[in-house]
């Protein structure tokens, strides 16, 4: 131990008492303790960062924070700038408005040891946070190291769950993006856009998929509507193979079924390579909508609007099919006309469209 003067700042409670038993504080005045001091046990405690204070007493009003000098022997903590003494002198009071200033690094912060600025929480070094550490800008919640999240201990943008390191995720524990799934209810989604459970492939809604866009589960291969494909595009379960829709099947190329019949002229892969197929991937059935156009209705029913600033509308497919046809060329129209097979009210039942 050794003896110095050291300055610091100290909170009191409203009636001027403090921790320490025994002691009514008064500004202007010093006071002794008598015996041995022992950092957190015995002693007067004050802490040289007034930001530090707060880790002891509420971050209130009412409470009482004036500046502070030990004189007497000294011992410090290993964690903070938390001082013991046996010798307090308590100075003057300070005004809140003098508090804030010392307890945060930025401006105009009602919290406590911000380095950014405008914080409603605490440990902020990010801008216009209202939760608590975080290092991004506008976060509603806590710990987080991104932008724009509600959730908390997100370290990527726009997450409205909970430690997600991805973006825009409403769900817990995603490393992904977009996922709506979380590791709460056995979800944990590595990939993106998952609102399944437990997928490392993207925009599967089953779950258990290391494959892409399956919405079947336990897929390890793609596009598979089924369950336990190994394969690609299977409708089927517990194929290996390519467009299957039955089971345990192998076969790679079938023949093309159009308009509820077997074609004649063309094999799946076939189809794959035609305008056709090519021109149906321009199909979106979702639809962006920013929360400037959104309805009250939409936004009542899509509370997480406000961290995504809109929500994905989805759309019939029937309203999806009629602005893709309103889209195409007379020419690019033909060409599905002109498939084999081609049935106008099978067409007309399937896409809404009338092409007679």
């Amino acid at each position: 131990m050794k003896k110095e003067f050291v300055k610091g700042y100290k909170v009191f409670n409203p009636d001027f008492t403090a921790k320490e038993q025994g002691f009514q504080y008064a500004e202007n005045t010093e006071f002794k303790h008598n015996g041995e001091i022992k950092i957190c046990n015995s002693g007067f405690h004050f802490c040289i960062n007034a930001g530090d204070c707060f880790f002891y007493y509420s971050f209130d009003t009412k409470n009482i924070v004036c500046e502070v000098e030990g004189r007497g022997e000294i011992q410090t903590h290993e964690d903070d700038s938390k001082v013991c003494t046996d010798i307090l002198f308590v100075g003057r009071r300070l005004s809140w408005d003098e508090v804030l200033k010392l307890a945060n690094q930025g401006s105009n912060n009602t919290g406590h040891s911000n380095s950014g600025n405008r914080n409603s929480g605490n440990w902020n070094s990010g801008d216009s946070n209202s939760g608590n550490s975080n290092s991004g800008d506008s976060n509603s919640g806590n710990r987080n190291s991104g932008d724009s999240n509600s959730g908390n201990r997100n370290s990527g943008d726009s997450n409205s769950g909970n430690r997600n390191s991805g973006y825009r995720n409403s769900g817990d524990w995603n490393s992904g993006n977009w996922n709506s799934g979380d590791s709460n209810s056995g979800n944990s989604n590595s990939g993106n856009r998952n609102s399944g459970y437990r997928n490392s492939g993207n925009w599967n809604s089953g779950d258990s998929n290391s494959g892409n866009r399956n919405s079947g589960d336990s897929n390890s291969g793609n596009r598979n509507s089924g369950n336990w494909n190994s394969g690609n595009r299977n409708s089927g379960d517990s194929n290996s193979g390519y467009r299957n829709s039955g089971a345990f099947c192998t076969e790679n190329d079938p023949s093309m079924i159009l308009f509820n019949k077997t074609c004649k002229k063309m094999t799946v892969k076939e189809w794959e390579k035609t305008d056709v197929f090519n021109l149906m991937y321009k199909i979106e059935n979702t639809l962006w909508i920013p929360a400037s156009l959104m309805s009250d209705e939409e936004k009542q029913s899509n509370p997480k609007y406000k961290t995504t600033d809109g929500y994905l509308k989805t759309i019939s497919m029937k309203d999806a099919w009629a602005n893709f046809w309103h889209n195409l060329t007379d020419s690019n129209k033909k060409l599905f006309t002109s498939l084999e097979n081609f049935d106008s009210a099978i067409f007309e039942e399937i896409t809404g469209i009338k092409t007679n």
